[in-house]
């Protein structure tokens, strides 16, 4: 929206989490507007799903599932909402989300606080079925036994969700990113996909971007054997390139534009060890069809963007999708599909 740039000082004189949580609430009280058609050339078929746009809303800004169909109105071909865990949780202690407006970055160190998955079962269930919406689950943080905490979750939501996505690569939930290790893994995904049962809808894995080199194939591996449907590449990471901003050391997982690289490269990884086996969806630090583009290209046949809304505003899912079509005129292809892995 042309006025975000005038709106955005007044926005950042804000905490971060009141801001988050005014837009919520004004997108719940605004006329929800139809998504309107996109341009054929951006349609992608991804896990069986249809896709209008590949440009996507990543998990974490519709925490509860109370604004998806206000984000389609926006111009996203899909929107995922959550993290949702079986019950609800307040997350971790004030203040947890940061900007980091030197560096048009984000530390958020929020803890899978949500209103738990029957709360966002009942909303999601009351709308029509209209665009892609998926649904993001985890695992409490104080629950005894994490796979369950997932299956659950994925037999609770499957009914009202497009997809599933499993997130086990947040950093702010102790001991999560453990269920990345090969056996957990396998394990974790036997559970998720007997959970989801036949006919159900299809299962994506959220990966970390701080993985090892040599444990990539390993999680890989596991994942083209369980016939999974899509890797999204990737979460927020707790390393540190230098950065300009005060909150530079802060606790959290760091995405926005300093994320840009490592999540680049990782998708670079995953498109090699998976030989292009499984479909990639790209996040972190995507700003403009010039990202979007370099990751489609790099292998992902789709890509998800949140902390870049913080700087760029609510108009940019539309600018990014109409640069896309510019991007793929001047290369010659007549579909974004003939761009992925070029």
């Amino acid at each position: 929206m042309a006025l975000y740039p005038l709106l955005r000082p007044l926005v950042f004189r804000l905490d971060a989490e009141r801001a988050h949580g005014l837009s919520i609430a004004a997108l719940e009280r605004l006329p929800v507007r139809k998504a309107r058609g996109f341009d054929p050339r951006l349609a992608m078929r991804v896990a069986g799903l249809d896709f209008p746009s590949p440009v996507g809303l990543a998990a974490g800004y519709d925490k509860d599932a109370r604004v998806p169909d206000a984000m389609l109105g926006l111009g996203f071909g899909s929107v995922e909402v959550g993290t949702l865990t079986p019950l609800a949780q307040a997350g971790n202690p004030r203040p947890r989300l940061l900007r980091l407006a030197e560096d048009r970055a984000v530390i958020n160190r929020m803890g899978f606080n949500n209103l738990g998955q029957a709360a966002a079962f009942a909303r999601l269930a009351a709308r029509a079925r209209r665009g892609i919406v998926g649904v993001n689950v985890g695992a409490n943080k104080e629950s005894a036994d994490r796979v369950a905490d997932y299956a659950q979750g994925v037999a609770m939501m499957a009914p009202v969700a497009d997809y599933l996505a499993i997130n086990i690569s947040s950093p702010n939930t102790p001991g999560l990113r453990a269920l990345q290790e090969a056996t957990a893994l396998d394990e974790l995904l036997a559970a998720v996909i007997a959970a989801r049962g036949a006919g159900g809808p299809p299962v994506f894995l959220k990966v970390a971007p701080d993985l090892d080199p040599k444990d990539i194939d390993a999680l890989a591996r596991v994942v083209v054997d369980r016939k999974l449907d899509a890797l999204i590449v990737a979460n927020t990471t707790v390393s540190r390139p230098p950065l300009s901003s005060v909150h530079a050391a802060e606790q959290g997982g760091l995405s926005g534009g300093p994320l840009r690289p490592l999540a680049l490269q990782r998708l670079r990884d995953f498109r090699q060890a998976t030989g292009g086996a499984i479909p990639l969806i790209a996040a972190g630090g995507i700003a403009s069809a010039a990202d979007a583009y370099a990751r489609i290209r790099a292998g992902a046949s789709l890509v998800q963007l949140y902390s870049a809304l913080v700087y760029e505003g609510p108009g940019l899912a539309k600018r990014i999708a109409r640069g896309l079509v510019t991007l793929l005129e001047r290369d010659g292809f007549g579909a974004i599909a003939e761009a992925v892995g070029t």
